[in-house]
């Protein structure tokens, strides 16, 4: 059994996040799995395994700082993810490399995302099952 059936974060403009989100989730090989329009954007590879980002309103406060960490099928699709959240606004917060302080083989990047969050695409051969 995984984890996570899903994961949300809030986010100020559902429409700005998407732009910024579409790619970088792309370059990890997720899709779009759950759409409600002007609500919630889903990605990942089904409903029941999915990151998610809602649009804040008044019952849905705006997530404030949080860091998600992105599995990738390859060190190639770390710095795919990199590299398309730069280029979609993001700010690097550690760039594509090797992280041995967190494990052998640990290759990871850092940005953070248009609403402060900080987001990462690791590749790990023990962490891919």
């Amino acid at each position: 059994m995984k984890l996570f059936n899903h994961v949300q974060i809030k986010v100020k403009d559902l429409d700005r996040s998407r732009k910024f989100y579409d790619p970088v989730m792309a370059a990890l090989g997720y899709q779009v799995v759950l759409e409600i329009n002007d609500v919630v954007i889903g990605y990942g590879t089904s409903v029941h395994d999915m990151f998610e980002i809602r649009q804040f309103d008044e019952k849905s406060p705006l997530s404030q700082h949080v860091h998600i960490a992105f599995n990738a099928s390859c060190k190639e699709n770390v710095d795919a993810f990199y590299n398309n959240a730069l280029d979609g606004g993001g700010k690097c917060n550690g760039k594509p490399g090797f992280r041995p302080e967190y494990e052998e083989g640990y290759y990871a990047a850092f940005v953070i995302d248009p609403n402060g969050h900080n987001i990462e695409a690791v590749y790990s051969k023990n962490s891919i099952t």
